[in-house]
């Protein structure tokens, strides 16, 4: 499923899995990985998850696309099957500078999906084309 991450983040969305689903919480050395993992932009990401940010988008056809608000309470609709978040930040530091392996709001939907704690709206394969396609309304 994330077969484009190095495997010491794949193992590390393991490690969280394992241990939040044991303990509701994420001990301080796996947050001190995710932080060496993935940079300034873990901390940004684990505010996202605390506030409740992400949402699961789920069509009948088993797309998935997650919307994430930001910080500032713009909607990003993110891609994690093929890496990919509108994000101005997504753009720069992952796509053309090349300094992280993605933005906050991707991490953020990783990060609820191991802890199990996504939100999950169903949608119409039609409403899940107009996301995909960037005309989906706010």
């Amino acid at each position: 499923m994330r077969s484009f991450l190095p495997a010491v983040a794949e193992q590390l969305f393991q490690d969280i899995q394992k241990t939040y689903h044991e303990t509701s919480q994420i001990p301080d050395d796996l947050l001190i990985a995710l932080r060496f993992v993935f940079g300034p932009c873990a901390l940004q990401a684990l505010d996202l998850v605390d506030r409740s940010s992400v949402t699961c988008m789920s069509s009948p056809s088993g797309r998935k696309a997650f919307q994430v608000m930001g910080g500032s309470g713009h909607l990003y609709t993110c891609f994690i099957s093929c890496h990919y978040c509108p994000c101005p930040a997504f753009a720069y530091t992952v796509l053309r500078r090349n300094e992280g392996l993605l933005c906050k709001h991707i991490l953020a939907a990783y990060l609820c999906q191991a802890m199990g704690v996504t939100q999950q709206e169903s949608v119409s394969d039609q409403h899940m084309s107009m996301l995909l396609s960037g005309t989906a309304p706010p």
